[in-house]
């Protein structure tokens, strides 16, 4: 019978976050780890985020419940979207921010890292092991 390594599994719960309400009225709870971050942010009605960029970091965005619009500068032109609910926002380098031009708060989840500039997808799409015929 085979056996396999079992790293236990982990639970932040949101009372251990690390929580934020910014100048703006923008609430985050920061769940920090070594290698990556997770945000889960409330953007009221109306607030409109600073204009900001990254320089390494890959962020990555769901819309949980509402909508959002992302401005952006293209070709020196300022460039705006909605992104709505399931949807998935990249900002890679750009100079963006962030608004909720509705009259509902709109809630998302921030993915944070640093990309390695490795394709990954191949090790991702197989890291999957079955272990059914395992547990009894």
């Amino acid at each position: 019978l085979m056996t396999l390594e079992n790293d236990p599994i982990n639970i932040t719960r949101q009372t251990s976050a690390i929580s934020v309400t910014k100048p703006s009225g923008t609430q985050v709870d920061y769940y920090l780890y070594p290698e990556f971050e997770i945000h889960a942010n409330t953007l009221p009605a109306g607030v409109v985020q600073d204009w900001h960029k990254y320089q390494q970091l890959d962020e990555n965005i769901i819309v949980t419940s509402g909508k959002i619009t992302v401005e952006y500068l293209e070709n020196g032109h300022i460039t705006s979207q909605i992104v709505e609910q399931n949807d998935v926002l990249r900002v890679k380098k750009s100079i963006h921010r962030l608004l909720n031009q509705s009259t509902e708060p709109a809630q998302f989840i921030v993915f944070r890292f640093i990309p390695t500039g490795q394709d990954q997808s191949e090790l991702m799409k197989h890291d999957k092991v079955d272990c059914e015929n395992l547990i009894k």
